[in-house]
């Protein structure tokens, strides 16, 4: 055992007489390594762009609040009044009246 591990400490697979079957072993793992890695790469850039749009999403969230909350305000009665009495226009003094109309039929 001793002397297998000395063998392969030294690289005598990689010269021995079946060393084209052990390259071509180490190079089909050197690619499958490759590939492991560019995938994890890949992954982890997917995770941050992830990231990227759930932060903009909130901020996007945060903005049509923001807005709403706004154009409810400008749909108020005093906003409305305070905006056309700058065209001269003013809330009528008395109330408005229900006209009823009375037909032949009832």
């Amino acid at each position: 055992m001793k002397k297998g591990i000395l063998d392969v400490l030294k690289g005598k697979f990689l010269v021995s007489g079946d060393a084209p079957r052990n390259w071509l072993f180490i190079i089909f793992v050197s690619f499958l390594a490759t590939v492991m890695i560019g995938s994890s790469h890949s992954a982890d850039k997917k995770v941050h762009q992830i990231a990227a749009l759930n932060e903009e999403v909130k901020e996007l969230r945060s903005e049509f609040v923001d807005l709403r909350s706004d154009v409810q305000r400008l749909k108020l009665e005093s906003t409305i009044t305070k905006t056309v009495e700058g065209n001269g226009l003013y809330p009528s003094e008395t109330p408005p009246k229900k006209i009823k109309v009375k037909s032949e039929k009832d």
